[in-house]
């Protein structure tokens, strides 16, 4: 997700660039996820500022199988983004102090979005993700994934505190 924004970076303050997007990226297993939707770049009178709005496709592994699945999620962002080489002079420039951890353009202005876009789709994957909500689980015996069939393994709880709660799951799972 590259777009120049060399032109942009010469027209007045609120010119604007729309693009489409339908791309992938490296997810957060290290996969490779998609994202599409669109990209909107506005002149500032510092630099730019850049709107989306993405649907993402994430591939996941559940927390209680170990399935693989894919999680889908729409994403909203702005970022400001700042010219790191004058457009009219060609000088290295230095971003304004406010603009600590905003997104630079490099020297031949090529704003990329491709590192924003997984940080925000990180942000956006639970800690630990489901298949589906009823998710069983694996069997803590034999290891079978308990939403595809039942195992044949001998549960019962080895302390009898528990009894009345291993009767609940029993009672859900029938």
């Amino acid at each position: 997700m590259h777009y120049n924004m060399a032109q942009l970076l010469k027209e007045p303050t609120g010119s604007t660039r729309d693009y489409e997007v339908d791309d992938s990226f490296e997810g957060p297993e290290g996969g490779m996820d998609r994202a599409q939707g669109w990209v909107r770049v506005i002149r500032t009178h510092q630099g730019l500022l850049v709107r989306t709005e993405l649907e993402t496709q994430v591939n996941l592994t559940c927390g209680r199988c170990v399935s693989q699945f894919d999680s889908h999620s729409t994403l909203k962002m702005e970022e400001e983004s700042f010219p790191s080489v004058d457009p009219a002079t060609g000088r290295t420039t230095d971003p304004p102090e406010e603009a600590e951890g905003v997104v630079l353009l490099d020297a031949q202005h090529d704003l990329d979005m491709t590192e924003v876009i997984r940080q925000y789709v990180l942000t956006e994957v639970p800690i630990k993700p489901l298949c589906c909500e009823e998710c069983l689980g694996l069997c803590p015996e034999c290891g079978t994934n308990l939403n595809k069939k039942k195992c044949k393994c001998n549960t019962a709880s080895a302390d009898p505190r528990w009894d009345a709660l291993a009767e609940l799951l029993t009672e859900r799972r029938q």
